[in-house]
């Protein structure tokens, strides 16, 4: 019955997001409220019924209920409780689910707030059911997760090894909040170019209400794929955080759109200017997202990220990807024309510095993409098969990023309208000279061949302590008294301090990303027990080498002593190899030494024999130098939006809430 209860649910889903599109667009047409309201009713009955759907479905798991295809498919009897209720979604059917109810959410949580113009939000709440419907729609017509087997097996094929993992269990709700947020900016884009009323000051309310939805997407993103990439670190067991993969930059590219689309709504909203852009970038974050979606789906990549599926269903992603970019596109090109250009401002502005910002930004997106489908479109049309790798993105996206973070800083110290660079280059003389200083130090230290290293450092430099000067500045640090300065920040707004912290922490993932990349060191060699290797300033013994029984699983564990060349500092580390064998996979659990910020990573592969004929195995030792920051980074910056989130201006005005201050 769990699989009937389960395809009910999703059907009433189905039934109630088209009642939510009809009774949203018809509600607009006759400014109904009461039509309205049905569409905000039916917009909750959907989020309930793909709730518990989706329930019936981990319910499925759990049991380990194999008469159901996505369960044979993805779990197995002896697979730990808590990969059971992960391989939810851990699949094509599961993942897909899992996006719809996001989407159906999002969307009555659009329909329940309060203080938007009325046919606007009507309107987005209209697009929004209308999105949830193609996905849906196609759920359940070609990728129904309680579809039956004729006949069940007894334990089922198990789920990818590689999944089973903590950080892949939390992984992809995070990057669907974030894909799927995007979808709200999207309907509230395509809203407004449906209302397109140029110079009724509906572009302020706009941008105001579309912020918090591009910073809650661009900070669950930033968690989802910071968490994807230490998963890809210690999982992997190839070394790196970031490949390029093309399911990779599938996710990172609504990341730079949703970036773009964050500073643009803050003009919007300030000024009223740049609304066909900030449109525009709404639509292409949310575009971006559905093109991820296909690419994982289609079955075109080969990648350990990707789902693979027939064609025909990734054909299908991709109409309804056509469908409804195309159509939200086309709506663009009729109205952007007609569109209030908002309020002038120099050169030399915030507003100028945040549409520099924006160019960087989309310009590094589009490298992304290129980069991305080049291959696939090559191969599609010619038969030719090429790799575009790291040296593409490093002679293409480095530049442009490395542009950007040199103007970041001075964008907040600007002023509206009209700006003074001089006095903004004074507040930034000293962080300014402390960044060079980094930068002459680190090249000293080092060598000349890691110029580029030492470069990246001095940014690092910079945008952190840009971002320091730039607080300051507002607080007036070392310019007022003691009580003056602790009154003001007292008073700043969540949003400054939530810009200040999200600034700060690209920087610590440049310094990061920089030292690790270019001051890394790796050895291999073949080791037997009581073999020795080093990496950097640690050495590594092979203490003891055995078999043990996991769960689902065989391994071979491999006992390191990990110490310093000097011989201090020694601890104890293990690396194993895994058999699955259902499946009959093998898999590397890497041995991680956190000294500090650094890391010193361990792996153990295939037995091998040594120089001297003794039994050993492969061993691979690696010290990853301020490793740390490139994961601290991001954390920052996610919460620096959170930060910002909690601001009382970026608040969704629920209805609730509504209520509580009128009765105040």
């Amino acid at each position: 019955m769990t699989a009937e209860f389960g395809a009910f649910c999703l059907i009433l889903a189905l039934t109630l997001s088209l009642a939510q599109t009809g009774f949203g667009a018809v509600g607009r047409l006759r400014d109904s409220a009461l039509l309205s309201g049905a569409a905000q009713g039916a917009a909750i009955g959907a989020t309930l019924g793909l709730l518990l759907g989706f329930g019936a479905l981990i319910l499925a798991f759990w049991t380990s209920d194999f008469s159901l295809a996505v369960v044979a498919a993805n779990s197995h009897v002896d697979k730990p409780a808590l990969y059971k209720v992960a391989g939810a979604w851990g699949n094509h059917e599961g993942s897909l689910l899992l996006w719809c109810l996001v989407m159906a959410g999002f969307g009555a949580i659009l329909a329940g707030a309060r203080g938007l113009n009325f046919r606007l939000k009507t309107s987005a709440v209209a697009v929004q059911g209308a999105l949830t419907t193609l996905f849906l729609g196609f759920t359940v017509l070609t990728s129904n997760p309680f579809e039956r087997l004729a006949e069940a097996p007894v334990s089922g094929a198990g789920l990818n090894p590689l999944l089973q993992d903590p950080a892949l269990a939390i992984h992809p709700p995070l990057l669907y909040g974030g894909y799927v947020g995007l979808s709200v900016c999207f309907s509230l884009a395509v809203a407004a170019l449906i209302e397109g009323k140029a110079g009724s000051g509906l572009w302020p309310a706009w941008g105001r209400w579309i912020r918090p939805w591009a910073l809650a997407s661009w900070a669950l993103l930033t968690v989802g794929i910071a968490l994807g990439s230490f998963w890809a670190y210690y999982e992997l067991g190839w070394g790196g955080w970031w490949f390029w993969d093309p399911v990779e930059n599938a996710s990172f590219m609504p990341w730079l759109a949703a970036a773009a689309l964050l500073h643009s709504a803050v003009v919007t909203e300030r000024r009223g200017a740049l609304a066909g852009w900030t449109t525009f970038l709404a639509i292409l974050a949310f575009s971006f997202s559905m093109l991820g979606a296909f690419l994982v789906r289609s079955g075109v990549l080969t990648s350990v990220h990707a789902f693979a599926v027939d064609p025909e269903r990734g054909m299908a992603l991709l109409a309804i990807m056509g469908l409804a970019s195309g159509a939200a596109f086309a709506l663009f090109a009729w109205r952007a024309p007609k569109l209030t250009p908002g309020g002038a401002f120099a050169p030399v502005s915030r507003e100028a510095a945040l549409v520099l910002n924006n160019l960087f930004l989309t310009v590094a997106a589009a490298t992304v993409l290129l980069g991305t489908l080049y291959p696939l479109i090559l191969e599609a049309a010619t038969g030719q098969t090429i790799s575009v790798g790291p040296p593409y993105f490093a002679l293409t996206f480095t530049p442009l990023m490395t542009a950007m973070a040199l103007i970041l800083p001075a964008g907040p110290l600007l002023a509206w309208k009209r700006g003074d660079l001089r006095g903004v280059g004074q507040r930034l003389a000293l962080a300014a000279g402390l960044s060079i200083a980094v930068g002459l130090a680190a090249l000293a230290l080092w060598s000349p061949r890691e110029a580029l290293t030492a470069l990246g450092a001095a940014i690092a430099a910079w945008l952190v302590l840009g971002a320091i000067s730039e607080m300051a500045d507002r607080v007036r640090l070392f310019r007022a008294p003691a009580a003056e300065v602790g009154r003001r920040a007292k008073a700043l707004p969540l949003s400054a301090w939530g810009t200040t912290l999200a600034h700060l922490g690209l920087g610590v993932f440049i310094l990061g990303a920089a030292v690790e990349t270019g001051l890394k060191t790796e050895t291999q060699a073949i080791l037997p027990v009581g073999g020795e290797i080093v990496a950097g300033p640690y050495v590594a013994k092979v203490e003891r080498v055995g078999v043990i029984e996991g769960p689902n699983f065989l391994a071979e564990r491999a006992t390191f002593n990990v110490r310093t060349v000097d011989g201090a500092a020694a601890r104890t580390l293990t690396a194993e190899r895994r058999f699955f064998p259902v499946g009959g996979q093998t898999t590397t659990e890497v041995g991680l030494d956190f000294r500090g910020l650094d890391d010193v990573y361990l792996t153990v592969g295939e037995r091998a024999t040594t120089a001297d004929g003794q039994r050993g195995w492969s061993v691979r030792m690696a010290h990853n130098p301020l490793a740390r920051l490139i994961f601290l980074g991001p954390a920052l910056m996610a919460l620096g939006g959170l930060l910002s989130l909690m601001d009382r201006r970026l608040r969704v005005a629920l209805p609730g809430r509504r209520r509580k201050a009128a009765t105040a």
